[in-house]
């Protein structure tokens, strides 16, 4: 089992996470007065809630259609068989910062692709994180986006922040996928580890209704 996730560091992130602590005691309720009054604590007791405030494209994330698309589903609607079964890894670490990934390529090294697989584009530019260099990474041509919705895949993701070209005022391959209901998952880490090119893939979103993006816990397994 490989965790797939980065983790995240409260004031150490580029993007924003905070996390306050409050004895039981202490919470308050979003009506006003205490959350719990009728709890106790002693005082040499260690008994805890935390309130968490963050960007939910922090760290290893889904990115639902509604990103993109006003009436697209949102995180809570997305089908679970979307980011929880068989996956396949495309190698793409020879491929250098800011070059494409086209069909050409994919039809060289997604021979494996299978309809309903989850895609994981492996290009290690995770060992970068935390750094500007992180953010140098090779694209996705948006033929390259349309020929992963003839394959009818659950979803897409990579080892990088992000698919599309850096700097652009749009996001041509968002739009192709979310259109068909494709979600991305963005900032994979630790795809080297993995020694088989399918594994069995979870990465599941907090159900939070009309979000458009949420952390995820990824997770490859190796039979």
């Amino acid at each position: 089992m490989v965790d797939l996730t980065h983790k995240l560091v409260p004031g150490e992130e580029e993007r924003r996470l905070e996390v306050k602590t409050f004895f039981v005691e202490d919470v308050s309720s979003p009506k006003g007065g205490k959350l719990l009054p009728k709890i106790k604590r002693a005082k040499d007791v260690w008994y805890i809630m935390q309130e968490i405030t963050l960007l939910n494209h922090i760290g290893t994330h889904i990115e639902a259609p509604y990103h993109y698309l006003k009436d697209g589903k949102d995180v809570s609607e997305v089908p679970l068989e979307r980011v929880v079964g068989e996956a396949v890894v495309l190698d793409f670490t020879h491929k250098k910062p800011n070059e494409k990934i086209d069909v050409d390529d994919l039809e060289r090294y997604g021979k494996d692709v299978r309809e309903g697989d989850i895609v994981l584009i492996r290009t290690d530019r995770s060992r970068f994180w935390k750094t500007e260099e992180y953010h140098q990474r090779p694209y996705l041509t948006n033929d390259a986006a349309k020929w992963f919705v003839q394959k009818k895949i659950g979803c897409l993701c990579i080892d990088a922040s992000g698919i599309e070209v850096k700097g652009i005022e749009t996001q041509p391959n968002h739009k192709t996928l979310f259109e068909n209901d494709i979600p991305v998952i963005e900032n994979l880490t630790n795809l080297d580890q993995l020694n088989k090119n399918r594994v069995f893939f979870m990465a599941t979103p907090i159900k939070i209704d009309k979000t458009d993006a949420s952390l995820v816990r990824a997770v490859a397994i190796e039979s």
